[in-house]
């Protein structure tokens, strides 16, 4: 690892332009990643029962419904493999590439579910194929938000740190608030029929142009100061993973029952929130 010093030398020369694009690369990545992760999880009480699990849902709607409510729970199962081999790589390639990477693989995963053949079409593989492609959207999400913190941090000045950090988780509530604004206008402003048959699509296929911005903006962002000293050292951990467990186990303890408590209180409030689902 750097030393402090080092780091603060290096980071506190950025100019304000350059902050604010870091922060706004951070802010609107992660807000475009956690839009399209929350647009499939408020869908799945309205519409992935009937569209992508007909038969079951017209005998038992009930194990229908819970299998629907799975399908987020197998993209966080992916989430720490992304984490893990996303923070790896971007020890290797830079930060910036893999932010850019996963921007797109989310962006791809989603727009590739608005295009999805339902049940009624394809038949089984209708829901393999959103398996899949939820897996690569977890997949995607867990490389997104740790490599933006990291991103934020290895940029901020040193008396700045907790400041820039927070940028990156802003932007999941502001993912949610968009997810939920557009479904909700999309519910009352046209026949729950024609939401139904083709409705549903369009916030999905809306990620393109998201991604598309949030793709020229974080390819504005210079690469982190903390890497290109890495670089230049040519200092790499071995095994980063296994060196943080055994070196800072008590840290890890305590965000690890941070984030449980947050993410249950966050996905909670989503539930909660979720559009009621149209009536056949």
């Amino acid at each position: 690892m750097t030393t402090p010093s080092k780091v603060d030398t290096l980071a506190g020369p950025s100019t304000r332009r350059e902050e604010r694009k870091v922060l706004a690369g951070t802010l609107v990545g992660t807000t475009i990643e956690w839009y399209d992760f929350f647009i499939f999880a408020q869908l799945t009480a309205t519409l992935l029962s009937p569209l992508f699990l007909a038969p079951l849902n017209e005998s038992n709607p009930g194990l229908a419904q819970i299998l629907s409510f799975a399908l987020i729970g197998i993209s966080f199962l992916f989430r720490p493999l992304g984490a893990v081999i996303a923070g790896h790589l971007g020890d290797r390639l830079g930060r910036k590439a893999m932010l850019v990477f996963t921007l797109v693989m989310m962006g791809a995963a989603t727009a590739l579910i608005g295009v999805l053949p339902t049940y009624s079409q394809i038949g089984a593989w209708a829901p393999v194929l959103l398996i899949l492609l939820r897996v690569v959207q977890g997949f995607s999400a867990g490389g997104e938000w740790g490599g933006a913190a990291l991103m934020a941090v290895e940029h901020a000045p040193v008396n700045r740190r907790g400041l820039f950090g927070a940028y990156p988780q802003i932007g999941v509530p502001v993912g949610m608030i968009l997810a939920t604004g557009l479904l909700f206008f999309l519910n009352t402003g046209m026949s729950k029929e024609d939401f139904a048959a083709w409705g549903w699509r369009v916030p999905f296929l809306l990620s393109i142009v998201l991604i598309v911005v949030g793709y020229l903006i974080r390819r504005a962002v210079a690469e982190s100061p903390v890497f290109q000293e890495m670089a230049l050292r040519k200092k790499e951990s071995k095994a980063p993973l296994g060196e943080l467990v055994r070196n800072h186990k008590m840290p890890v303890l305590y965000s690890t029952l941070i984030f449980i408590g947050n993410n249950a209180a966050g996905y909670c409030s989503l539930r909660s929130s979720s559009p009621t689902p149209p009536r056949p």
